[in-house]
């Protein structure tokens, strides 16, 4: 990359076709070969990387086609790891009639959304996400992202005290292994020369933000509330533990928090500033801090950039765009918010991004192919014109 102010990189997720959801249905019931489901992952994969280099984005993203959701699929790829949905695990709550309201207040079918749940010493069995940076880097040859869920986010939405506490003493103790699986994934990534890696956490802002009233379905599987400075401690040691692992190495590690990405209703999505979670970007200190910013929910960007670790050691990966609308964000207000994050960091720690990916789960994304296309372009629009005013 010749020039390295206001790079433009996607989050992750893509939609996935009605011919490629048939298609893995069929394979995991064992009704379609591996030759013929791959065949199909591939020609989708290849579209996507060709609308992510069509629209000039600088560091491409395989757009997870493989994955049923942003961090379940990794019981396909881990053992001592169950996928269950939503209506399987119900018998194994404690809290019965608060997961009941929150599936309804969320709108979200018990049965469409599955989980990755503890059911046993979890061990690295298969790489996590390198199968699919092999096929990417086939066929690209810019440089490459890595999405994974976050460690905090796996270890908390693994955690069923009623199966999870026949292995493990305790929801650290299965954070330990977690710790464990990552670093080995980060030594597969790094032996693959992957340029950068994400660690999702969307569960931070819901620790922070719900007050203890509602938990996201993202995290409905526990059955226990820790008081938030507790709970934060936790997830910085886990998150910390990674992200500097993989920065001893020399990969750039970016961390991606947002308020949630299921649904286009905006008034369920949680809202506050990034301030509560100021103690824990500091201590883990990722290269890339990858935030939600496109929306009045995720308050002003002064109250990230009024931290000096961060003004001086991360790149901001700011988000412009709003997934989950298809309303294509004028270049005027892009440009207004972009001049407001120059007043406290230089150009070169500016990237720009969505707030989140366009398909976290695969039975329901929230864009399609022709707004993602469109608001991809808006997107090199801006870094075009951002580069002719700053350069």
């Amino acid at each position: 990359m010749t020039n390295s102010s206001f790079l433009v990189s996607l989050l992750g997720s893509m939609p996935r076709s009605k011919k490629l959801l048939t298609a893995k249905r069929k394979f995991n019931k064992g009704n379609l070969d591996f030759n013929s489901y791959h065949q199909i992952l591939d020609e989708e994969t290849k579209y996507v990387v060709n609308l992510q280099e069509h629209n000039d984005i600088d560091i491409i993203t395989s757009g997870e086609l493989n994955r049923d959701n942003y961090v379940s699929f990794i019981a396909e790829r881990l053992e001592g790891v169950s996928m269950m949905s939503m209506a399987d695990m119900f018998d194994y709550i404690e809290d019965k009639q608060g997961f009941e309201q929150i599936l309804d207040i969320l709108d979200v079918p018990a049965i469409s959304i599955k989980n990755a749940i503890c059911t046993g010493k979890v061990k690295y069995n298969k790489p996590l996400v390198a199968d699919e940076m092999i096929e990417l880097k086939k066929i690209t040859s810019k440089k490459i992202k890595a999405t994974l869920p976050g460690p905090y986010l796996m270890t908390r939405s693994m955690w069923l005290p009623a199966l999870s506490k026949q292995y493990y003493d305790s929801k650290d103790a299965l954070g330990e292994d977690v710790i464990k699986v990552l670093k080995q994934e980060i030594d597969t990534l790094y032996s693959l020369g992957i340029d950068v890696i994400q660690f999702d956490e969307p569960v931070l802002t819901e620790v922070v933000f719900s007050e203890g009233k509602t938990r996201s379905f993202m995290c409905a599987a526990l059955s226990e509330k820790k008081d938030p400075t507790e709970e934060l401690k936790f997830a910085t040691k886990l998150i910390k533990s990674v992200i500097s692992y993989a920065k001893d190495k020399g990969i750039l590690v970016s961390l991606h928090v947002c308020r949630g990405n299921w649904s286009r209703d905006e008034s369920i999505l949680l809202t506050g500033p990034y301030t509560p979670l100021l103690p824990l970007f500091e201590e883990t200190l990722p290269n890339i801090l990858t935030l939600e910013f496109s929306t009045p929910r995720a308050g002003e960007i002064s109250s990230l950039l009024s931290s000096d670790l961060i003004r001086e050691n991360c790149i901001l990966g700011l988000g412009v765009m709003n997934p989950r609308t298809d309303e294509i964000e004028s270049l005027e207000n892009i440009l207004t918010r972009v001049e407001e994050v120059l007043r406290f960091i230089p150009k070169e720690q500016i990237w720009l991004n969505p707030d989140c990916g366009f398909a976290t789960f695969a039975n329901r994304p929230v864009s399609t192919m022709d707004i993602i296309d469109k608001k991809l372009a808006r997107l090199n629009e801006v870094k075009n014109t951002l580069r002719h005013l700053y350069d």
